[in-house]
């Protein structure tokens, strides 16, 4: 197992360790649905996934999960408001199109959100940049500038600011450094430098 890999495992933990038994979910970007599946089978949710890709939603099907094939920058307009308890959108902001839509749109649809994604601010990623003057590649930012998925880089701070101007509450934060879980709490100056993937849950009234 490499080291990516073992990063979305603790990723799914996180998620899963967050969200309250017998609820129910819609993931957002599900790729071939590992998250969903852990999710019902260990916390006993109900819900379904949306994702682009079409191999990923036969792989989701494959698995028993409820899954279509959808493009969430265009919204998520078959949704009524507050029809689930998470909206989960998982290492999938920075990918969107439309960022602050995306985000609007499972806060309407969903009582709370959960948010995850890297920091472009890690010290590291910082270091690289600076001294290399190339774009950064770690083993959570593995593509290259050609070839990355990421076409709305983003940091904590960015976040954090992001919230506040929209009245968005963060009801809980979670980092990762390393590839481990940061168990003490944190400013949000500090996260921003040394966590390298932020876990946030999310919340706003109609």
């Amino acid at each position: 197992m490499n080291k990516k890999t073992d990063s979305l495992h603790l990723n799914y933990s996180i998620i899963t360790d967050n969200i309250e038994e017998n609820s129910k979910i819609l993931d957002l970007g599900c790729g071939s649905g590992e998250l969903l599946k852990m999710l019902i089978e260990k916390k006993y949710c109900t819900g379904s996934g949306i994702d682009i890709n079409q191999e990923n939603v036969i792989h989701s099907i494959q698995k028993g999960l409820s899954v279509i094939q959808g493009d969430i920058d265009d919204g998520l307009k078959e949704f009524s408001n507050k029809q689930y308890d998470y909206v989960i959108l998982n290492q999938t902001l920075q990918s969107t199109e439309k960022p602050d839509y995306v985000i609007e749109e499972m806060l309407r649809a969903g009582k709370k959100g959960v948010v995850s994604f890297p920091n472009f601010g890690y010290w590291r990623v910082r270091f690289y940049l600076f001294f290399k003057g190339k774009m950064p590649k770690s083993k959570m930012l593995p593509f290259s500038w050609y070839n990355t998925p990421n076409i709305h880089l983003l940091t904590i701070k960015d976040f954090f600011e992001f919230c506040k101007e929209r009245n968005i509450k963060i009801k809980k934060s979670v980092y990762i450094k390393r590839g481990k879980l940061h168990k003490n709490p944190l400013t949000e100056f500090v996260a921003n430098l040394i966590c390298e993937e932020a876990v946030f849950i999310i919340e706003k009234d109609l």
